[in-house]
C-alpha cells in the first residue's frame, strides 16, 4: 500500500483530492474559469496585482473553492442519499432545492519553523483558512419547510474539516494576509449568487451555498472586519459597547455590529461628513478604522472564551491569596511570591504544571471545583474562600452551554438558567471582586456574560461553531510539515494541504 511506486500513488492521490468530479455552475461564476479538473493551485492565482501593488513574497499553496466544496460533498454522498431516503424523500422527486451551511475557520499558527537543518533561524508563520459542511437541507416543491437531510456530527473534529488554503505569513501583516485570502472572498461572493449542479446518488442536484465565518478568534475577527486591536476601549466585536460600560453593566447587551454596519461606519470615518474631531470620530464609529475584508458572523468562538476566563480566574486565584482586596499597591515581589504559591499548590494537589500561555488542556483543568478547593487551602479568610467556591460554582453552570454541540439538547436546564446564572455571577463580581473591575473587565469576561443567550436564540449553538477543528488540525499539520512531506519546499505545502 504505501511503499508504491510515486506514479501510482499520485494516480491514487487524484481521486481522493479536488479536482477530480464533475460540476456545473448556474450561472457561471463570475471570474473564475469554469474547468473541474483544477487540483492545487498557488495561493495567490485569482489575485490581480495592479503596478503599484509590492508582489506578495510567500509560499501559498489552495484548493480552488468551489472545487474544494465538490469534493466535500460528495465525500457526503452516501450519508445525503440515506439523508433522502430516511425522510421519505425518494431520489426522483428531490432535485432542486439543496441548501449546504458552511462553517469557515481561519487560524494563524506561529513558529512553524524546521527545528532542524543549518542556518538562521527564521520566524516562519502560517495561516491555515478551512471549511466544515455543517449541514445540508432540501426544500422539496410541494413542501412548506426545510427538511434537514445532513447535519455533521462532530463539527469540531479535524476529520470534518477540510483545508482549502495554506500559506507562509504572518496573520499581523494585514496586506498579505488580505493578498493571499482576497481570492477566496471574491469566489466565496461569486458562489453566493449561483447554483451548483452536481450529481449525487446518479441525479444531477442543484445546490445553494450559505458561508458563516465563524471559526476566527477575536483577533483575525478584529482583523477581517476593520475594529481596533484587542486592547481597544470598544471591547466587544458583538456590541458597541466601551470597557467602562461594560463592567459597569455587565449584562445587559445586544448584538449589534455586522460586516454592512462595519463597512458604513469605515466610510464615515474615512470621509468624516461631519468634520468631527478624531476622538467624536472614532466615538461615532465605535471603533471601525480600516476596511472590513471579509464578512465574519458575530459570535464567540468558544474554545477561546474558556481560555481567556482561566486567564482571568487564574488571576483572581493569585489576588485572593495575596488578600489585594486590603492592599493598596502590592509590589512586584509580592505578587510574584503570590503566582509561585499558586503553581506550587496547583502542581501539587492537581499535577498542573505551570505554562507559559494559558492553553486549552490548562484551562480545562484549572476551571474545576477541585482546582478552587487547592486555592481556598491557600486563602486565609472563610468568607473569601466561599465567594471563590460560589463563583466557579455559577461558571460551571455556565459554561456548558456555550461548548455543547447543541445546548438545548446536551444541558437544556442550564441554558434555561444561563441569564439568572449570569447576572448572579456579574453580581459576584462587582461586590465581593470589585477590586479588579473597577472600569475594567476582559473581552471574552465581557461576552461570557452578555452575548450567550442571544448567540444561541439565533444559532442554536455556539460550541458547534467554534474553531476547535481547525485549531486541532493545526497540530497535524506541524506533523506533516516536520515528518511527512516529500523532502522539497515546492513539495510539502502540497502535501500537508492533501
Amino acid at each position: 500500500q504505501i511503499f508504491q511506486p510515486l506514479h501510482t500513488l499520485r494516480a491514487a492521490e487524484k481521486e481522493l483530492l479536488p479536482g477530480f468530479h464533475q460540476f456545473e455552475w448556474q450561472p457561471a461564476l463570475k471570474n473564475v474559469s469554469t474547468s473541474c479538473n483544477v487540483g492545487i493551485i498557488n495561493g495567490l492565482s485569482g489575485w490581480t496585482s495592479s503596478v503599484d501593488d509590492s508582489p506578495a513574497d510567500t509560499i501559498t499553496r489552495r484548493f480552488r473553492y468551489d472545487v474544494a466544496l465538490v469534493s466535500a460533498l460528495k465525500d457526503l454522498e452516501e450519508d445525503i442519499v440515506e439523508g433522502l431516503r430516511d425522510n421519505g424523500m425518494e431520489d426522483s422527486s428531490c432535485t432542486s432545492g439543496f441548501s449546504v451551511m458552511i462553517k469557515e475557520c481561519c487560524d494563524g499558527m506561529g513558529d512553524v519553523s524546521e527545528k532542524h537543518g543549518g542556518g538562521p533561524v527564521v520566524p516562519e508563520k502560517a495561516v491555515r483558512f478551512s471549511f466544515t459542511i455543517m449541514s445540508v437541507s432540501v426544500l422539496a416543491d410541494d413542501m412548506e419547510e426545510e427538511v434537514t437531510i445532513f447535519t455533521e456530527p462532530k463539527p469540531n473534529s479535524e476529520l470534518s474539516c477540510k483545508p482549502l488554503c495554506l500559506t507562509f505569513v504572518d496573520e499581523s501583516d494585514h496586506e498579505t494576509l488580505t493578498a493571499v485570502l482576497g481570492p477566496i472572498v471574491a469566489e466565496r461572493n461569486a458562489m453566493k449568487e449561483s447554483r451548483l449542479i452536481l450529481s449525487i446518488g446518479g441525479l444531477p442536484r442543484s445546490f445553494r451555498f450559505h458561508f458563516r465565518g465563524t471559526g476566527y478568534d477575536e483577533k483575525m475577527v478584529r482583523e477581517m472586519e476593520g475594529l481596533e486591536a484587542s486592547g481597544s476601549t470598544y471591547i466587544c466585536t458583538l456590541c458597541d459597547s466601551t470597557r467602562a460600560e461594560a463592567s459597569q453593566n455587565m449584562v445587559l447587551h445586544s448584538v449589534t455590529r455586522n460586516h454592512d454596519e462595519n463597512l458604513e461606519r469605515y466610510e464615515i470615518w474615512r470621509t468624516n461628513p461631519f468634520s468631527e474631531s478624531a476622538d467624536e470620530l472614532r466615538d461615532r464609529v465605535k471603533g471601525v478604522s480600516a476596511k472590513p475584508f471579509m464578512e465574519t458572523q458575530p459570535t464567540i468562538d468558544a474554545l477561546h472564551c474558556d481560555i481567556g476566563n482561566a486567564t482571568e480566574f487564574y488571576k483572581i486565584f493569585q489576588d485572593e491569596i495575596g488578600e489585594v482586596y486590603e492592599k493598596v499597591n502590592p509590589s512586584r515581589e509580592e505578587r510574584r511570591s503570590w503566582r509561585a504559591a499558586l503553581d506550587k499548590q496547583l502542581r501539587k494537589k492537581m499535577k498542573l504544571k505551570p505554562v507559559m500561555r494559558m492553553n486549552g488542556n490548562y484551562a480545562r483543568r484549572l476551571m474545576t471545583q477541585e482546582a478552587v478547593d487547592a486555592v481556598c487551602e491557600l486563602v486565609p479568610r472563610e468568607e473569601r474562600r466561599e465567594a471563590l467556591r460560589e463563583l466557579m460554582r455559577l461558571y460551571l453552570q455556565m459554561k456548558p452551554v456555550w461548548r455543547a454541540t447543541c445546548p438545548a439538547k446536551e444541558c437544556p436546564d442550564q441554558l434555561c438558567r444561563y441569564s439568572f446564572n449570569s447576572q448572579r455571577f456579574a453580581d459576584l463580581l462587582s461586590s465581593t471582586f470589585k477590586y479588579r473591575y473597577n472600569g475594567k473587565i476582559t473581552n471574552y469576561l465581557h461576552k461570557t456574560l452578555a452575548h450567550v443567550p442571544e448567540i444561541i436564540e439565533r444559532d442554536g449553538s455556539i460550541g458547534a461553531w467554534a474553531s476547535e477543528g481547525n485549531e486541532s488540525a493545526n497540530k497535524l499539520f506541524r506533523r506533516f510539515r516536520k515528518m511527512n512531506a516529500r523532502q522539497s519546499k515546492a513539495y510539502e505545502l502540497e502535501d500537508v494541504l492533501k
